[in-house]
């Protein structure tokens, strides 16, 4: 029994008990779409990370003997003159001591609460900077306080410019990690002190970013996408649907189904435990955009039955037989495309592909099942004829027929021509950059990368080797030489090293004596100098985010100018070569940070993504053989599809020049959808061919004049739909709409253009001239479904 004929029958038997389908189906996909309520937004960059990662591995075990990373900075700026004037100063004290009040707060550092040594007797008094109200300090005094600072390493460069214009007030979280809330509640906190200190002092410009900062981000990005670019996806597709139908019913018809596929992908992530992120809350778009070409297929053929002559119920039957198996065929090659995905680092894109695919997969069950138990009750009326694309499609067919030798070498020249600046993409993944600048945190960020210091963070948990050892003279040595190697280096923007205390601590201890600014020369010595420091450290002060419970190991702790991800990674492996060089075994340490398992993350991800595509590539050409029953068009049909993909990453190399982790992921998906043209161009010529005996040149006009006004429709459809995600504020979910956008309008060109000049040219047979009396009729087009 033939596929079609099974279709037939399928057909038959959902229009009969049309009233059971349509309940059954309704009943299903809300039963799926109430997965949509435990649906949560994720606030942790973690996320983007799977269990065992061995940078994120790394980070937990640094995280567990140091203070965690989390963090809120906020950026003070006086609209006039230096930071050290009373008005600034006094906004900088508020959000000191606002600080201590944001949820989960664990220690605040900044220039007003700057701690202090004085000798007093033998011992150390330890005490902030500023003892009394900033209002109360003479001029005297503030040139006394701005020395202090200026001269102090530790602070110039990270919480002071170092043009004395801006200043940062850090304030370190402890959080508890059991609910997305914990950084909601601290990042509308610390908006609401800025707001607040704004108001007092309004000639002080203050900015916030930090960590904490940026987890929120992603939900702000995820809860922007949602409530606008869906919205808009979904609006301009009832627009082009009432225009492309003609049907205010069928298209009421198609959006139904369409709305409940996209659901259903919500749904399906919130069984499966996925958490919402701004590539996964893409998932409902993406499965709007590729649910409406199923619709339109069945209610086109449907119509185009009627216009034929046929009742309601046999031009539905005839719609399914023989549109069904192209419908089964381009959804299993879409839905290989997604799942591939799961080859991907980031869970994040595990989550797209998978909500994706359970929307896919609902979008051809209600297509073949749902939809035309829909239109057996809705008023249709047959297809109006239209001219849309015609007159391009005759032209097309016979310029195609002429030129095919010329095409088909100006093809391959223009794909490798445009292909080969795609081998001087640079992969460049900064997490400030994944957020579009309507996003707060972007700006804000750029702010305080532009005036204050860098974000981006290394860390180093440099160990001595022994209990006690960061007081081994030795071991202080070694550590402000690599301390005073990674000032050297033009990434590097500031360097906080214990070594810098101690150094401070013994010229104290010395009457401040400038040339005692150094290593102590005995352990005994360096031991008793941090002794006394610890002594005299408020709560919440201490020195146990830079040293170890047992005195074994110091963090040392670079911040890094706005780089890219590639330098940054750069700059890791030679601060670790450095080590490895220069001091000895136990001194070795791995540069780690969120900053840094980000710039790593889009390499794995690649190298992860090349087996995806791979598998992708086997298991769609096994589709495409297997439907075609002939190796040769199998293998025809793969180059065009392999084509737009070459060109748009050498567009992308050429124009833009770098890209972040969702590279690899476009050409998996892309791949997956766009070869669904192939599969009905190749289709309808096997058609031709084999029931009305055409020629091979006689059957390729045919096809591109039957499929060319399809084939623009649904390009069109596809490259608004994946277009609209470009005006995501996440650039991982914009660079994928439009990087798949620009595949699937190159393989617009290949698919009309090279395809058919390709299989001229290598076809089985000889072009002849068309025979009239074997084309097909009119009607047999209308109930083919073809627009």
């Amino acid at each position: 029994m033939s596929f079609e004929t099974i279709a037939e029958r399928w057909a038959d038997r959902v229009v009969e008990h049309r009233f059971k389908v349509i309940a059954t189906c309704l009943i299903a996909a809300g039963l799926v779409t109430l997965g949509a309520t435990r649906s949560a937004f994720s606030t942790d960059y973690r996320i983007f990370f799977p269990d065992g990662d061995p940078k994120l591995a790394s980070l937990d075990a640094f995280e567990q003997v140091f203070t965690k990373t989390d963090n809120v900075i906020f950026v003070v700026r006086p609209g006039n003159g230096d930071i050290f004037q009373p008005e600034a100063l006094g906004a900088i004290d508020a959000l000191t001591k606002g600080g201590w009040k944001l949820p989960f707060a664990s220690r605040v550092d900044s220039p007003t609460n700057f701690q202090v040594t004085r000798a007093d007797g033998d011992g150390l008094a330890v005490g902030e900077l500023l003892d009394r109200p900033v209002m109360a300090l003479g001029l005297d005094e503030l040139e006394a306080y701005r020395a202090t600072l200026a001269a102090e390493p530790l602070i110039v460069g990270s919480l002071l410019s170092r043009d004395q214009l801006t200043a940062g007030v850090n304030v370190t979280l402890r959080l508890p990690r059991k609910s997305a809330l914990e950084v909601t509640q601290a990042a509308q906190a610390a908006r609401a002190l800025a707001e607040e200190v704004r108001g007092k002092y309004p000639g002080v410009e203050v900015r916030i970013s930090g960590l904490a900062m940026m987890n929120d981000a992603f939900m702000a990005a995820s809860v922007q996408d949602m409530s606008f670019i869906y919205p808009l996806m979904a609006t301009g597709m009832v627009a082009a649907l009432w225009y492309f139908l003609g049907s205010l019913s069928a298209m009421a018809a198609v959006v139904f189904l369409i709305l409940l596929t996209s659901g259903i992908a919500i749904g399906a992530g919130g069984w499966l435990g996925y958490p919402l992120t701004p590539p996964s809350a893409a998932a409902p778009t993406i499965v709007l955009t590729l649910a409406v070409a199923n619709g339109v297929h069945v209610v086109t053929g449907t119509t185009g039955g009627l216009a034929a002559g046929l009742s309601r119920r046999a031009a539905i039957v005839e719609a399914l037989r023989v549109n069904a198996k192209s419908i089964l065929l381009t959804n299993t090659t879409t839905m290989i495309g997604f799942l591939s995905l799961n080859f991907a680092d980031a869970p994040p894109f595990w989550h797209l592909a998978n909500m994706t695919t359970c929307g896919v997969l609902a979008a051809l069950v209600f297509a073949l099942s749902l939809l035309p138990a829909l239109l057996s009750l809705c008023p249709l009326k047959p297809r109006r004829e239209s001219n849309f694309g015609t007159g391009f499609a005759r032209w097309l067919s016979g310029f195609v027929v002429r030129a095919r030798i010329p095409l088909l070498v100006g093809g391959v020249i223009v794909t490798v021509g445009f292909s080969l600046p795609a081998f001087t993409l640079k992969s460049n993944d900064q997490f400030v950059r994944y957020f579009d600048r309507s996003i707060a945190f972007r700006p804000d960020t750029e702010f305080l990368l532009e005036h204050l210091s860098g974000i981006y963070l290394v860390d180093y948990a440099i160990k001595s080797g022994t209990s006690g050892g960061v007081a081994d003279p030795d071991y202080l040595a070694r550590l402000d030489e690599f301390s005073a190697w990674l000032r050297t280096q033009p990434e590097i923007a500031h360097v906080y090293t214990f070594s810098d205390v101690i150094k401070r601590l013994n010229q104290t201890m010395h009457r401040d004596d400038p040339s005692q600014y150094r290593i102590p020369t005995s352990r005994r010595e360096a031991s008793e100098l941090i002794l006394l420091y610890e002594m005299g450290l408020p709560m919440g002060l201490d020195l146990t985010d830079r040293l170890d419970l047992d005195k074994s190991t110091s963090r040392l702790t670079a911040t890094v100018r706005d780089v890219s991800s590639a330098e940054l990674r750069a700059l890791a492996e030679r601060s670790e070569e450095w080590l490895r060089g220069h001091a000895p075994e136990p001194m070795w340490a791995e540069a780690i940070s969120p900053s840094i398992i980000f710039s790593h993350l889009s390499d794995r991800n690649t190298r992860s993504m090349l087996k995806g595509d791979l598998v992708s590539l086997l298991l769609v050409s096994a589709c495409l053989l297997l439907a075609l029953r002939s190796f040769g068009l199998g293998l025809i049909s793969l180059i065009p599809n392999l084509m737009p993909m070459a060109v748009a990453y050498g567009l992308w190399g050429l124009f833009v020049g770098e890209v972040n982790i969702t590279a690899s992921a476009a050409s998996s998906i892309a791949f997956g959808i766009i070869v669904d043209d192939t599969v009905h161009f190749l289709s309808k010529y096997q058609l031709l061919r084999d029931e009305h005996g055409l020629s091979n040149e006689a059957a390729l006009r045919e096809v591109l004049i039957e499929v060319t006004p399809a084939v623009l429709v649904a390009t069109f459809a596809l490259v608004a739909g994946f277009g609209v995600l470009a005006l995501s504020s996440f650039e991982m979910t914009s660079d994928l709409g439009l990087l798949t956008s620009l595949i699937c309008g190159v393989g617009l060109l290949t698919e009309l253009v090279f395809l058919p000049a390709l299989m001229l040219t290598f076809g089985a047979e000889r072009a002849r001239p068309i025979a009239s009396e074997t084309l097909p009729t009119e009607a047999d087009l209308s109930i083919r479904g073809e627009s």
